[in-house]
C-alpha cells in the first residue's frame, strides 16, 4: 500500500514539473537571432576574442565571417555586434529610443559611481538636463595651444627630441581644466597618471563578464584616487567663489562648468537635484573623457602624418578620426524592448556594440580603407557629425558625445599650431615607416608607445602669460 502511494505521489510531481517546463517552454518565444561564432559553456564566445587584445578587432574579424549583424554572448551577457553603415542606422536613428541606455559594465559603475555621470545615465529627465548643462556651458579653449607652441619651440632651439605624445596629454589636460575649472590645475599630473591606468582597466574584465566576482581592486583605487583630486579641486573652487575671486571667471571671463553647476546646486534652480555625488561624477566624466580621447586622436593624427610626409601639407583632422576612431565600439548600448534590426530579433537586455573601427575601414565604403589619405575628404559631403552612418566617431542620435564641438576644436587648434609653426623630424635612423603604429590593449584605440619627434621651428610662436 504505501509503495502505491509514493508511487502516485512521484507521477504527481513528475506530472507537475513536466507541466511547468512546457508552460516555460510554450511561454518563451523563439527568436530570430542572427548567425555568431559557436559558444561554450560558461564563457559563450570569450574564446574567439582572444585572437586580438583588442575587441574591435576580434569582432571585426568574426563579422566577416559571421555578418554585419552578429550575436556573441560574452561570459553571462547577450551580445549582437554591428558592422554596417544600415544596422547602425537602425540603432542610433530608427530605433534610438529603445537602444537609449548605455551598457553599464562593473568597471565602468564602479568608476562612473553607478553611473551617476552623463555618459552611463540611464535614458531620462535627469540624463537630458545633466547634457543639457554641459552642452550649453563649454567652452572654446585658445590659450593652451599657444602655451604649447611655445614649449616647443623652446625645446627646438635646442636641437632636442620630445616626447610629443606626453607633450599633447598635458596639452589637452590643460585645456579641458580650464573650460571646466577657469584655470590650469596643479593636480594635472596626478590625475594623467590616474587616468593612464584607469584606461587599462577598460576592457571586458572578469567582474564585467562574470558579475559574481568582485575582483574590482585595480577599478577601486583608480576611483578613489579621481574621486579625491576632483573633490579638492571642487573645494578650491569654492572657496575661491566664497571669497568672490573667482579665478575662472578671472581668467577667462567664464566661470566653468565647475562653477555653473556649483552655483546651480547653491540656487536649487535646476529640475533635477545637483548633489555632491553628481557634481563629482560629471566633472570625472568631463576630465576623463575631454582629456583622453582628444589626445588619443591628435596623437594618432601627427603619428599618421608624420608617416606620410607628402599628406603634411593638407592635413585634415577627419582623415585621423575615421582611421583611428578614439573610441572603437562607440558607448555600448541595451536593448530597452524586444526589437528588429535587420531583419533579426534583438531580445530586451541585448548589449549592442557599434564596431565603428570596422565600419570606417571596410573596403565596401571606403577606398583604400587602411590608408592615411586626408585628400579623400577634399571634395566630399561626408562629416562626422552623426549623419552619415559609416563615419560616426563620436556616435549619433540622442547618445551623440556632447562634447563633439569642443573636442573637435581642441585638436584642430592643437594641429594648426603644430603644424603652422613647426617641421618635424625623426630621430636619427628613423624613416617614415619606421614609427610604431602599434594600439594599446584595452576598449580605447590609444597609441602604444610614445611619439618621439625633433620640433624645427618655422614661425616662432607669440610668448603667452603664464
Amino acid at each position: 500500500m504505501e509503495g502505491k502511494v509514493l508511487l502516485v505521489l512521484s507521477v504527481s510531481v513528475l506530472v507537475v514539473v513536466f507541466s511547468k517546463l512546457k508552460s516555460l517552454v510554450v511561454a518563451k518565444p523563439r527568436h530570430n537571432l542572427p548567425p555568431g561564432p559557436w559558444t561554450l559553456p560558461v564563457i559563450g564566445s570569450l574564446h574567439h576574442l582572444v585572437t586580438s587584445p583588442n575587441i574591435y578587432r576580434a569582432v571585426r574579424m568574426l563579422a566577416q565571417k559571421h555578418g554585419d549583424l552578429m550575436t556573441l554572448r560574452l561570459g553571462m551577457a547577450p551580445a549582437m555586434v554591428v558592422s554596417s553603415p544600415a544596422g547602425a542606422q537602425e540603432v542610433m536613428k530608427t530605433h534610438d529610443v529603445t537602444f537609449a541606455d548605455p551598457y553599464v559594465t562593473t568597471t565602468t559603475s564602479t568608476l562612473t559611481f553607478d553611473g551617476n555621470d552623463i555618459a552611463f545615465s540611464p535614458y531620462g529627465e535627469r540624463w537630458r538636463q545633466l547634457r543639457r548643462i554641459c552642452v550649453l556651458e563649454l567652452f572654446s579653449p585658445a590659450r593652451e595651444a599657444a602655451r604649447l607652441a611655445e614649449s616647443l619651440a623652446a625645446c627646438a632651439a635646442g636641437g632636442a627630441a620630445v616626447d610629443l605624445t606626453g607633450m599633447i596629454s598635458r596639452f589637452v589636460n590643460d585645456t579641458v581644466v580650464r573650460e571646466l575649472v577657469g584655470s590650469r590645475s596643479k593636480h594635472r599630473d596626478e590625475f594623467l597618471d590616474t587616468l593612464d591606468k584607469a584606461m587599462r582597466q577598460t576592457g571586458l574584465g572578469v567582474a564585467d563578464l562574470f558579475p559574481v566576482s568582485n575582483n574590482l581592486d585595480g577599478v577601486l583605487a583608480c576611483r578613489d584616487s579621481f574621486q579625491r583630486i576632483v573633490v579638492q579641486i571642487i573645494q578650491e573652487t569654492m572657496e575661491a567663489m566664497d571669497g568672490g575671486g573667482n579665478e575662472a571667471a578671472a581668467g577667462t571671463g567664464s566661470e566653468g562648468l565647475l562653477g555653473v553647476l556649483l552655483r546651480l546646486q547653491k540656487e536649487s534652480s535646476t529640475p533635477i537635484p545637483l548633489d555632491d555625488d553628481t557634481i563629482v561624477a560629471v566633472m570625472l566624466e568631463m576630465f576623463a573623457a575631454g582629456s583622453d580621447t582628444s589626445s588619443t586622436l591628435l596623437n594618432w593624427c601627427m603619428t599618421d602624418l608624420v608617416r606620410t610626409p607628402e599628406a603634411m601639407a593638407k592635413a585634415q583632422t577627419e582623415e585621423a578620426l575615421r582611421l583611428h576612431t578614439p573610441a572603437p565600439v562607440l558607448v555600448p548600448r541595451v536593448c530597452r524592448e524586444t526589437c528588429q534590426i535587420m531583419g533579426y530579433d534583438v531580445p530586451k537586455g541585448t548589449v549592442v556594440f557599434v564596431n565603428m573601427w570596422a565600419i570606417c575601414r571596410d573596403p565596401r565604403y571606403w577606398d583604400d580603407p587602411e590608408e592615411f589619405k586626408p585628400e579623400r575628404f577634399e571634395n566630399s559631403d561626408l562629416d562626422f557629425k552623426g549623419t552619415n552612418y559609416e563615419f560616426l566617431p563620436f556616435g549619433a542620435g540622442r547618445r551623440i558625445c556632447p562634447g563633439i564641438n569642443l573636442g573637435v576644436l581642441n585638436i584642430e587648434l592643437a594641429l594648426a599650431s603644430l603644424l603652422y609653426h613647426f617641421d618635424w623630424k625623426l630621430p636619427h635612423g628613423m624613416g617614415p615607416k619606421d614609427v610604431d603604429v602599434c594600439e594599446a590593449a584595452g576598449l580605447l584605440a590609444s597609441k602604444k608607445t610614445s611619439l618621439i619627434l625633433h620640433p624645427v621651428t618655422r614661425i616662432p610662436p607669440a610668448s603667452v602669460e603664464k
